[in-house]
């Protein structure tokens, strides 16, 4: 403790899980090529590594950074220095080491006895200690918060032995002596001993701090001894709420800006090797082998576990640039571009180490060799330049360290997979192919691959592997299928003997339903697409069910919400793979030919002839070959009799023989339940594969062997795709392919058009694209690094069961064992089985749409009528159709509520709220009840009503998910009320913004359709949607026959085609990008509340104070179960969880942290009552919001068709007919906001409390009232939990705001509005522009934008000329009139927003490099456009014009996925493109100059053609486009200079037929519907 502050981290909480945190930052290096070693370099990369301090986090303290540090080459002046004042002889540089070390502070024994180890450890292993220094440090520098957790700095120095050689082995011994006396003290529990460092080659300065501390706190790094060619460097802001000194980084090789998104697979998978490095390790270590493990400390964050497997990759003689391309490979399977020799390179690798995925930005270096990598996605900025004298910097933003503009020589930026490396020792420097290109050509990896690894579907029709039309790892129905014959194909597939069920009886045994046949199977098998639905879920978890669930139901998918990015795998394909390999994995050191010896899949999902032919697979193998696979079979099923106690004897008896079979040879394991019979049922498909793959890894023989799930369980996406994340490489769902056959036979019209092949084939492809759609929207780009990674929360599962099964996998709650989940089987078994010889019938259960007598449904029909007749549906304003509100529209006010609602409970209420309240336990809180402390107040002492209101908001749902007049009914009830309704992420019309028609709230989520700068002005709150209840990690989906043309002019899209947003916000991949966000949003609309929205998992927590350390103003926490859009049902069913757990943990994490204070908390997630917004506020929200229950109080009856756009009320269509059908007034909505009110205000008195704000955060209040076996044994402590930190529960702080502002933007505007108030236009300013200046030019936008709307001023009225390196985001939200010309280069995001402005960019007169060549700015440039121009005479980065629907802009070159989502405006290309060029584009016009031809292998043709214009012969163009072209490369002359573009105008009429005309297809309709699964509901 350190004063009055707690020590952050000292109490954590039950919720709370430090896998959970992970990190984002500013990283890079310095070096210089040639060697020479200077204390400049070391400056050079402090300045750096201080110009990205807006890149960091702060805690709670205002002081206590996140962390930053420096690699450096060891300073041999220094080390000498300090050598001579201990009396040591000061030995030969590499022959002396230095240990950077923390250990205890305070706990002087446990100090003295870490040293004693340390130097035990050091004598073991032959070693030579020279002695100890302490570090000298300035505390001053330090915060609150860092000081308290600030350990004992020691440096310990170390000399090398003349028997051991120097170099390698010496590094390799020291890397021995860090794991050995760190496992000596972790044994006498001496847990806070670090060893930061230990290297002859580098050391390692870092800490708790900001970066500007960093250089006060360490002396050393200020003494001009400190000499080093090199220096990586790292400013730390991370989701970690519990900051500790050895998080901060750098590493010991590298540092990291990402998260590691298969981090469970990546650690059990290093665990599965650890057997193997016994032998293949003992060449390097020798006998001290045995303290390699654990290779991987799950201590240690992310970050760290990656820096330990790739020390243990180079400690074992691999090159790092090697190991690093194995740890973070680029997507190389779908690059027609690369190399063949490179790709067998990469696909050698594939079969030793699964990807450790994620976004990553690396630095990295071993002392001699520095360099920076980005992952195969490229989502993190890395941008670097070179100087005449040797000087190479990299960093995540450009202009971070000052350099003579005249001396450089080239700017550039690595693009997604690229890696850069300088090699001090040599002064060699190296790209991604250059390095990739030497490695590859080190051993012959083609004809390894083309001699040893086997590719299953060449074993189908050898010799013939067919290009698949459906993506990646996706095959034509011929391929799937070539050993059947059509009839074949047809038939029904043979079911198993010993009394068998017939297909019914199957399907019942193994937990189908009548229902899933219609809903779920049929799209699948008729389209190749998964089943769409909407209006969330409304059902209880499996754990609170009374109906035999599936185990599948119990695991919910993780998703990614701020900390990373989604992949987008609709577009952006080429990133992905579903490729998967079989078969015994050599070790990790292996680098010969019998690491290819594998079996290849295209694809994880199997059919029975792909499964024929490994259960075959040694006669279809050539001589000599037969014995490289081996299978073997086992039933994972069992008998009956045995009851509810047989399950965990056959899983045990199941996991014995997986394990004897390994040891006997078998490579390939199927565990099959095809044996189920009238005797035998199944074991769970997923706990059989869990439990084995677990098994195998304690016997340290899972590489050996791979895991084949030939199951009748499986028919979903979701069993699917739990299935691979712990642990199946494959899966055959038998049983489903056979109910495919089946429906088709019997289907009548439905299969029409349908073969039965075909069929199986659409249904194979379903499940792929579903499984794909699950990986990315963790960020996961391939099923091999998904495979194990166990990406999934348990929501009612006993922890015995997680533990022995699932271990590592969040499950909080406990729940249900074995003879539970024993006996759903057994009641599956019975139904198949009955009694009496009787046949087998199918169930409905109704877990999609009510069913009388089936699952219990929270909006069924009861509860809609009840509701409709409390508010009055059909009785207010009877008869006052459309023109009614139109007439009411503006005028209303408070007195218009007065006549409908009433004080107190109506009879109405009651029944309603006896109907949610009595129903069965359905969600978390219906265990919950509240607990008697006080004695009853009277009730007209508890706060009014209209104070409980203010805390009330309508859900975000999209004019366009709805009908125009009842998102305007929901703004007005809510207006009225003094709450506030939500735009969703549709955009508003402009003549709402002044009436009570405007919503409060305004959603920029990742489509930012509508976000102009009036609609941003119009706002009170500006909420970042990160995700959405029902399918998050998805991008939304708006069907094209919702697309009319009033919501295209509103989302500046095209009517008729479909809506689907990006998954990820493409200027969000990490949490300081969010942290940008949220400073741009509040630089427009300073007075506008910023929140972020996200979803309840496990982890949120983490995430949320990540969020206000980002200077959010309001965390809005959403449940699982809410949505009123189309949605995959996989998604609406099987990913997020319950808002009570997840705003439970935030709330924990959030008073641990210090951070509660700061922002407000509102919660939303099937919210129907005032008990439910008392048990609420008690868990810890401020504020409640309302979806499903306000859109049936305007009229909703829950027919489930908002996707279809056919809702019979019109509350979710765009059909004018349905609309006319609209029965809502804004008093129905008040009606019923009032009424939960007054309920509050009752529970309120009655536990003796006069307002909310007395309860909020007292989880305390309540009780678990349901226990046993009747809350299925959730133990809902851990929710209840109250952490006494003696700060507010609650939010006490109007705002969060911003601790550094944005000064140059400040002064830009004040300056700016004098001028204009003085003299008038035209204004001209002129400042000086540094990277630390973001976001410059959008507070004057707004302010404008306020004042005129979105028609700004007239062209020309503020001209403002910058010189230098403009920050993050220049020009956001632009508004016409306003002119930014940039003489230097910008960072990402410039024109985010653009909403009619004007932006220039030229470099320097002064540079000596060719303009195009070289990188003028970042990523995501023009993001959201609606309006304006941007011209650049340099290179973009990824992603440019990303949903540009309405901007003209000229650049001269841009990388990957260019032009995507773009909906309008025109770009224009005067240079190379990257790949993907314009995927999902359904607007605009593009033209490419391309005189080399390469356009074609670069673009997307999914929705876009190419053709070529202007020159005689190439096509034809119209004149006025040809002029418009013509104009737009004119007007880029005359703003910049371009040489590039001059030299175009020059040669007119022979370039123009160098450009490409690239224009979406006539059919892009058709398209897009096929792509979001509407297809057959617009048919129909």
């Amino acid at each position: 403790m350190h004063g009055n502050l707690e020590q952050p981290g000292s109490c954590p909480g039950p919720l709370y899980d430090p896998s959970f945190e992970h990190d984002a930052c500013g990283a890079g290096f310095v070096a210089q090529r040639s060697g020479q070693r200077s204390h400049r370099v070391l400056q050079l990369a402090l300045e750096a590594l201080c110009n990205h301090a807006h890149r960091g986090a702060v805690a709670a303290d205002g002081r206590s950074g996140d962390g930053a540090g420096v690699i450096t080459q060891l300073p041999h002046k220094l080390i000498a220095r300090d050598l001579a004042q201990l009396g040591v002889r000061v030995p030969r540089p590499g022959d002396v080491a230095v240990a950077m070390i923390f250990m205890p502070l305070r706990n002087l024994e446990h100090r003295e006895r870490s040293q004693a180890l340390f130097q035990q450890a050091v004598a073991e292993f032959g070693l030579e200690f020279l002695g100890w220094r302490e570090v000298p440090v300035d505390l001053d520098a330090l915060g609150e918060w860092a000081i308290s957790l600030r350990p004992y700095i020691a440096q310990a120095f170390i000399g090398r032995p003349p028997v051991l050689a120097a170099g390698d082995s010496f590094e390799r011994t020291l890397y021995l002596v860090r794991k050995r006396a760190t496992q000596l003290c972790w044994v006498e529990r001496i847990t806070n001993f670090y060893i930061a460092s230990l290297s002859a080659k580098t050391i390692v300065y870092k800490g708790l701090f900001m970066a500007p501390q960093l250089a006060k706190f360490y002396v050393d790094v200020a003494d001009p001894d400190f000499e080093t060619a090199l220096a990586v460097f790292h400013q730390r802001y991370s989701t970690n709420t519990f900051p500790t000194w050895e998080r901060a980084q750098p590493f010991r090789l590298l540092c990291h800006n990402g998260e590691i998104n298969t981090l469970r697979g990546n650690i059990n998978w290093m665990r599965a090797r650890e057997a193997d490095l016994a032998r293949s390790a003992r060449p390097y270590f020798g006998d001290a082998v045995d303290y390699l493990a654990p290779v991987i400390s799950e201590r240690g964050s992310d970050s760290a576990m990656l820096d330990n497997a790739l020390d243990l990759l180079v400690q074992t003689g691999r090159d790092i640039r090697h190991s690093l391309l194995m740890l973070v490979p680029r997507a190389w399977k779908h690059d027609p571009e690369l190399p063949a020799d490179v790709q067998a390179f990469y696909h050698y690798h594939a079969c030793l180490q699964e990807p450790w995925d994620g976004p990553a930005a690396l630095a990295f270096t071993d002392g001699a060799v520095v360099g920076s990598a980005l992952d195969r996605n490229g989502l993190r900025p890395a941008r670097y330049l070179m100087t005449d004298d040797g000087l190479v910097i990299m960093a995540s933003e450009a202009g971070s360290v000052h350099v003579d503009q005249a001396r450089v020589t080239r700017r550039g930026r690595l693009g997604p997979g690229e890696m850069l490396t300088v090699d001090t020792a040599s002064g060699e420097l190296l790209t991604t192919n250059q390095v990739a290109g030497r490695l590859a050509a080190d051993k012959p990896y083609e004809r390894w691959l083309r001699e040893n690894l086997v590719e299953l579907e060449d074993l189908l029709t050898p010799g013939s592997a067919a290009a698949s039309p459906f993506g990646p790892g996706v095959r034509s129905a011929s391929a799937r299928r070539r050993l059947a014959s059509p009839a074949e194909a047809s038939r029904e597939l043979p079911a198993p003997a010993g009394g068998a069920a017939p297909l019914t009886g199957l399907q019942a045994a193994f937990g189908y339903n009548r229902e899933e046949l219609v809903v779920l199977f049929r799209p699948m098998w008729q389209q190749g697409v998964e089943a769409i639905g909407s209006m969330g879920d409304d059902t209880p978890a499996a754990a609170l069910s009374s109906l035999p669930r599936p185990l599948f139901h119990y695991f919910y998918q993780r998703f990614a919400e701020v900390t990373n990015p989604p992949i987008d795998p609709l577009r952006e394909a080429q990133v992905m793979s579903l490729n998967q390999r079989l078969g015994r994995r050599s070790s990790l050191l292996s680098r010969g030919p019998e690491v290819a010896r594998m079996l290849e899949l295209a694809s994880p999902v199997l059919t029975d002839e792909h499964m024929q032919v490994i259960r075959e697979i040694k006669h279809h193998l050539p001589a000599g070959r037969s014995d490289d696979f081996q299978a073997a079979t086992l039933d994972s099923t069992w008998p009956v009799g045995d009851g509810v106690d047989g399950l965990e004897d056959a899983v045990k008896r199941l996991c014995q023989q997986a394990v004897a079979a390994v040891k006997s040879g078998a490579s390939l394991l199927i565990l099959s339940d095809r044996g189920l019979n009238q005797e035998r049922t199944l074991i769970p498909a997923l706990l059989a594969i869990a439990a084995v793959h677990q098994r195998l890894i304690q016997a340290g023989v899972r590489n050996q062997a791979s895991l084949i799930c030939e199951t009748g369980e499986a028919r979903d996406v979701h069993h699917v795709a739990a299935l691979v994340g712990f642990g199946a490489s494959a899966v055959n769902p038998w049983l489903a392919l056979q109910t495919v056959q089946d429906e088709v036979r019997t289907a009548g019209r439905h299969a029409e058009g349908v073969s039965a092949a075909q069929a199986a084939d659409n249904f194979c492809k379903a499940l792929e694209k579903g499984l794909l759609k699950i990986m990315s929207k963790m960020g996961i780009a391939t099923v091999d690094s998904y495979c194990g990674a166990q990406i999934f929360d348990v929501l009612g599962l006993a922890e015995e069961v997680v533990e022995r099964y699932f271990p590592g996998t969040p499950a909080r709650l406990g729940g249900l064992g074995l003879r539970r989940i024993a006996a759903d089987v057994l009641t599956w078994h019975h139904a198949a089985y009955p009694d009496g010889g009787a046949q087998a019938a199918l169930e409905s259960y109704g877990l999609f749409k009510f069913k009388r007598d089936g699952e219990y449904h929270a909006y069924n029909p009861d509860v809609v009528r009840a509701l409709h007749e409390l508010v009055g549906i059909g009785k207010i304003a009877a008869g006052k159709g459309k023109g009614n509100l139109e007439k009411r529209r503006g005028t209303a006010g408070e007195e218009d509520a007065e006549g409908v609602l009433e004080t107190g409970l109506s009879d109405g209420y009651r029944r309603y709220a006896e109907l949610v309240q009595r129903r069965p336990v359905a969600n978390l809180r219906d265990l919950l009840d509240f607990t008697t402390r006080r004695a009853p107040v009277a009730l007209d002492e508890v706060e009014p009503a209209e104070a409980i209101l203010r805390r009330f908001s309508t859900a975000a749902m999209s004019h366009g998910a709805l009908s125009g007049i009842t998102h305007e009914t929901l703004a007005i009830a809510m207006n009225r009320l003094g709450g506030a309704s939500n735009s969703g992420e549709g955009g508003e019309a402009e003549e709402r913004f002044a009436d009570e028609r405007n919503s409060k709230i305004k959603q920029v989520a990742s489509g930012r359709f509508g976000v102009t700068p009036a609609y941003l002005m119009a706002a009170e709150e500006l909420q970042i949607k990160m995700a959405q209840g029902s399918k998050p990690g998805e991008g939304g989906q708006l069907p094209g026959h919702k697309v009319t043309e009033e919501i295209a002019r509103l989302r500046h899209s095209t009517p008729g085609v479909a809506l689907i947003s990006p998954p990820p916000h493409h200027d969000i991949y990490s949490i300081e990008d969010l942290a940008q966000l949220i400073f741009d949003l509040k630089q427009v609309n300073p007075d506008a509340v910023v929140s972020v929205k996200l979803v309840s998992e496990a982890g949120v927590g983490t995430v949320a104070a990540g969020v206000a350390k980002g200077y959010a103003d309001l965390i809005h926490l959403s449940g699982a179960d809410g949505g009123t859009g189309a949605s995959p049902l996989s998604s609406i069913k099987h990913a997020g969880g319950p808002w009570e757990l997840g705003l439970a943990e935030t709330q924990h994490t959030l008073l641990t942290s210090g951070l509660r204070g700061r922002v407000r908390v509102r919660v939303d997630g099937g919210f129907q009552s005032g008990r439910d917004v008392v048990i609420g506020a008690m868990l810890g929200a401020d504020e409640f919001s309302f979806g499903t229950a306000a859109l049936v109080a305007v009229g909703c009856k829950m027919a489930r068709s908002c996707h279809t756009n056919t809702c019979p009320v019109g509350v979710a269509t765009q059909r004018a007919d349905l609309i006319a059908k609209f029965p809502g007034q804004p008093e129905h909505l008040m009606v019923f906001m009032h009424q939960v009110a007054e309920e509050v205000r009752q529970i309120l008195a009655g536990l003796g409390y006069r307002a909310l704000n007395e309860i909020i955060g007292h989880a305390e209040l309540l009780a678990q009232a349901v226990t046993g076996e009747a809350a299925s044994h959730l133990d809902l402590t851990p929710l209840l939990w109250t952490p006494d930190t003696g700060q507010p529960r609650r939010n006490v702080e109007e705002r969060n705001p911003l601790l550094v502002g944005a000064d140059l933007g400040d002064r830009l505007t004040e300056e700016a509005l004098d001028e204009l108030a003085d003299y008038g236009a035209p204004v001209r300013l002129r400042y000086p522009i540094a990277n630390t200046d973001r976001t410059v030019g959008t507070r004057l936008a707004g302010y404008l934008a306020k004042r005129y709307g979105n028609a700004g001023l007239p062209a020309g009225s503020i001209v403002v000329e910058l010189e230098g390196t403009a920050g993050q985001s220049l020009g956001a939200f632009l508004c016409p009139g306003i002119h930014l010309h940039l003489t230097g280069q910008a960072n990402d995001y410039v024109g985010k927003g653009l909403g009619g402005g004007e932006i220039v960019l030229r470099p320097p007169a002064r540079t000596c490099y060719t303009w195009h060549e070289n990188v003028i700015l970042g990523n995501t440039a023009l993001y959201g456009a609606t309006g304006g121009k941007l011209f650049a005479a340099g290179r973009a980065g990824e992603r440019f014009a990303v949903r540009n629907s309405g901007a003209s802009t000229v650049v001269e070159g841009i990388g990957d996925h260019g032009c995507e989502y773009m909906t309008g405006g025109v770009v224009v290309i005067l240079g190379e493109t990257g790949r993907n060029f314009g995927a999902g584009m359904t607007g605009g016009l593009a033209y490419v100059y391309d005189p080399a031809d390469a356009l074609p292998g670069r673009y997307n043709p999914q929705l876009i053609a190419l053709r070529r214009v202007g020159s005689a012969g190439q096509g034809v163009m119209l004149r006025s486009s040809e002029a418009s072209l013509r104009s737009l490369v004119r007007q880029h002359y005359q703003l910049t200079g371009s040489p590039r573009a001059k030299a175009i105008l020059d040669d007119w009429n022979v370039e123009l037929g160098n450009f490409w005309l690239v224009a979406p297809k006539d059919a892009v309709a058709t398209i897009e519907a096929v792509n979001e699964g509407a297809e057959k509901e617009s048919r129909g």
